[in-house]
């Protein structure tokens, strides 16, 4: 009986000194953003719009006034996870796969849940979709969202949950804000990181009509740096979306308090890139795709009522590299990554138990470009240098001839270069741009995520078939009407078995009936394209028309083929047509493999 008693007496210390240990570790809640500008809030200048709850955290916190991210979507995110530059990741576009993190990279999801924390996300993931480079293998206990970059339906849209497709109801925001809400009321009583990526204000312009409807008619006035160029009805709806967004982001930090844990919560808020329409941006050069000031700088507010003052400024250059160890150190968590880190931890600054100015240089790049900030400088893409202080616009370069400071920073880049094992080649440019599918193999057949999903996005089409847009994230296959025609992917499979194969596809009814073949290897499995499903185009999801690149949506039926014995190795699985029975054999958005045995 004593060893029983000795035992129980031990657990009762042991969750005693766990319970401590959790009550000393903060929560943590991490908003981003998609595409919005610096100058899109309140806090930042902008008149017209109204952002009281994203700016209460600066209010309450410290904003980090110089904080840069990247051009676009996946590079941010991929350095926010780790703590280093993209370019070292394996991370060079935002689709077809190349927005994957290499597979030997630790994220800020996997120190936490190291450390004891409840780890989830819901929202826009972009830095791969299927299993091993899906959040719930780089960290995360819980997913809800979508994992590729662009998603087409903002409405009622289809998104996965845990790996497992779903159609939800309402506006997209709010879901998954309904969702980060479910994971704190279900994880309040221990440490958590609940990771919020929002899907706006990314296209397409699709916003509920009571937050439309306060911006339709409204008068812009604030304009942009290039207002020959503005689109007064995109920035009128890019600032509905910051409303929207502003409410749900309330409605998390109401629940913290409610919950009596916002004094014991980091709350972040940032975006990934610059705006995506031309609109006020203050004053600075560029927008998303942009190595310019304004591509890359990003509103970045940060809060923890407990251990950071309120109302602060850090003025020394920061950015998305930053933030990983910034927030683990802040948390005491370890980070887990063996590798090296490009950030550095500003919670010394934060706290403003430090006040010197940083000497760094922080390096952004898209397709192969290259600009470098210094605290007072930038060099841009071109080699040309700029005084930031004096001439925050970009208006005016420096004279090449007399500048010092140009030819160190010229010598910085290429070191950089070499450093990330970034090209400097135009064939290298050129590839970057395009849509050219990622060599790196597709991994099928996890026991612990039994379901693998190959969407348009990551297939090579052969022949006569075209993507439904020339933006690959949210599109299909259209245009199939040969039987010399093919789509391929390009898997790795992990674990011999039976695997179920189904197809995501839409078909007019005088075209069902078409036989097509999936085959692996040696392995072939034929079915026919039927019944025929053929819904209309959404007609009422945008709220401003969608821009050609973008797909028309429409819903996806699912039909299962059968199951095949697929053995380990790579290959491509090829989908040709046997039979067309009519025009076209169907439109395919997805073919999905699961592990059955």
């Amino acid at each position: 009986m004593m060893i029983h008693r000795i035992s129980f007496v031990a657990c009762i210390v042991a969750g005693l000194v766990a319970s401590a240990a959790f009550a000393s570790q903060p929560n943590v809640v991490v908003f981003l953003a998609d595409d919005a500008g610096w100058g899109d809030y309140s806090h930042n200048g902008n008149t017209q719009v109204s952002t009281p709850n994203i700016d209460s955290i600066a209010r309450d916190g410290v904003t980090l006034d110089r904080f840069y991210v990247c051009p676009v979507c996946a590079p941010t995110r991929a350095e926010f996870l780790t703590g280093r530059y993209h370019s070292r990741m394996g991370v060079y576009g935002v689709s077809t796969g190349q927005e994957r993190m290499n597979l030997d990279e630790k994220t800020i999801a996997d120190a936490f849940k190291a450390s004891g924390y409840a780890t989830g996300a819901f929202g826009k993931w972009h830095n791969g979709s299927q299993w091993p480079y899906h959040p719930m293998a780089r960290g995360f206990d819980e997913y809800l969202g979508y994992t590729s970059g662009h998603w087409g339906e903002y409405f009622d849209p289809p998104l996965e949950h845990n790996g497992k497709p779903i159609r939800e109801q309402g506006y997209i925001v709010d879901i998954c804000t309904d969702y980060a809400i479910d994971f704190i009321d279900r994880n309040h009583k221990q440490p958590f990181f609940c990771y919020v990526p929002f899907t706006t204000p990314h296209s397409p312009w699709a916003v509920p009509e009571e937050d439309w409807v306060r911006f339709k008619d409204k008068p812009i006035t604030q304009l942009g740096s290039m207002p020959k160029q503005e689109d007064i009805d995109q920035t009128r709806c890019a600032l509905a979306m910051l409303e929207n967004q502003d409410r749900n982001v309330g409605r998390v930090l109401d629940r913290l308090k409610a919950m009596n844990v916002a004094d014991d919560t980091i709350v972040l808020y940032f975006s990934d890139n610059g705006p995506n329409s031309w609109r006020f941006n203050g004053g600075m050069k560029g927008r998303k795709g942009s190595t310019d000031e304004g591509g890359i700088r990003s509103t970045c507010f940060i809060r923890w009522n407990k251990n950071l003052p309120a109302n602060a400024t850090m003025t020394n250059i920061a950015g998305a590299i930053d933030l990983a160890p910034t927030l683990t150190s802040l948390a005491g968590v370890s980070m887990v990554s063996e590798k090296p880190i490009d950030g550095i931890n500003l919670s010394p600054w934060l706290r403003q138990e430090k006040t010197e100015v940083i000497d760094r240089t922080i390096f952004t790049t898209w397709a192969n470009y290259v600009s470098a900030r210094t605290q007072t400088h930038r060099l841009d893409q071109n080699g040309k240098l700029f005084d930031m202080v004096n001439d925050p616009g970009q208006a005016s370069p420096l004279a090449e001839n007399s500048s010092e400071l140009r030819e160190s920073l010229i010598g910085a880049v290429a070191r950089w270069r070499s450093d990330v094992q970034l090209s400097d080649t135009t064939q290298d440019k050129k590839v970057n741009r395009g849509r050219s599918v990622d060599p790196r193999l597709i991994p099928v057949g996890y026991r612990e995520f039994p379901r693998t999903w190959l969407p348009a996005r990551d297939g090579k089409p052969k022949g006569t078939v075209q993507r439904s847009s020339s933006a690959p994230n949210s599109s299909y296959f259209v245009n199939w009407k040969a039987t010399t025609d093919e789509l391929s992917w390009d898997i790795d499979v992990h674990t011999a078995g039976q695997y179920e194969v189904a197809i995501d596809y839409t078909c007019a009814e005088s075209d069902a009936g078409s036989l097509i073949e999936v085959s692996f290897k040696e392995t072939k499995l034929q079915g026919k394209v039927m019944p025929a499903w053929d819904p209309p185009l959404y007609a009422n999801q945008d709220t401003l028309p969608r821009p050609p690149a973008e797909s028309p949506m429409k819903e996806f039926r699912t039909l299962k083929l059968g199951t095949v014995s697929l053995g380990k190795g790579s290959g491509p699985l090829i989908i040709r047509a046997k039979k067309i029975a009519g025009n076209e054999v169907m439109h395919l958005r997805a073919i999905t493999l699961t592990l059955v045995e």
